[in-house]
């Protein structure tokens, strides 16, 4: 099996060690002999010739994403209908912001997004940084924000999971990230993958089934410190 990953933005959008879930998430298939290949989706890149299995966006400063928003608008459309057809996405902080209905920075015109998630943010002069632990679909997910937007659901949004320690989406009614069919967006840094492998199988094999149209398993992986690590982190923080 053949596995394709599209890093959406990947030399604008990748602080706080967000590259890292694309190196979990190749190296977690090819140690099942399922070959990858990662392709960069950029400014000047034409997404249609460019469609992928599995998408992951990343997170980005201001300035970054004022570049992304405007270059997002083309790209829109395949974005939100590849996800309708149920390819699966990973996008945290900046790339999840942008995903959503808008972003308006602190200082400086609201940014438009793609509205695939049901959610808005709006930056605030304060800023949410430490380590979270959220109970979600997947159980346990660890991970390590540092944002000062604030993220609202709107009412027919579904989180991907609540707040056991931590800020969240906004610091205060307990939610964390959205998840739409098998798009996933949430403030988890760190990278979030290796410590959750749970999550980083279930994008593997979504993409998978969708790619091959067939219900699929993947071959068990010895885990063992990627377990300890995520025990680990929701003793320590929890």
């Amino acid at each position: 099996m053949k596995l394709t990953i599209g890093y959406l933005y990947g030399d604008l959008m990748n602080i706080y060690g967000d590259t890292g879930n694309i190196i979990a998430l190749k190296k977690r298939a090819q140690w099942r002999g399922i070959k990858v290949k990662v392709q960069l989706i950029t400014l000047k890149s034409k997404i249609l010739n460019l469609k992928s299995d599995l998408y992951f966006f990343g997170g980005g400063q201001d300035q970054q994403q004022e570049l992304v928003a405007k270059d997002l608008k083309i790209k829109a459309k395949i974005i939100k209908s590849e996800v309708e057809r149920g390819v699966p996405l990973l996008s945290i902080c900046g790339g999840y912001q942008l995903l959503g209905a808008y972003y308006k920075p602190y200082k400086g015109p609201k940014l438009p997004g793609v509205g695939l998630f049901p959610i808005f943010t709006e930056a605030s002069s304060d800023r949410m940084i430490g380590n979270i632990v959220i109970e979600s679909m997947f159980g346990k997910l660890v991970g390590f924000e540092n944002h000062s937007g604030k993220t609202y659901l709107k009412k027919e949004a579904l989180p991907l999971g609540m707040v056991i320690k931590g800020f969240g989406n906004n610091g205060t009614d307990k939610t964390e990230g959205c998840i739409y069919k098998h798009a996933v967006g949430c403030y988890m840094h760190g990278a979030l993958l290796p410590k959750n492998p749970k999550l980083a199988d279930w994008l593997i094999r979504k993409a998978l089934e969708v790619k091959y149209k067939k219900q699929i398993e993947l071959k068990p992986l010895d885990d063992t410190l990627e377990l300890q690590v995520h025990h680990k982190a929701i003793q320590k923080f929890s």
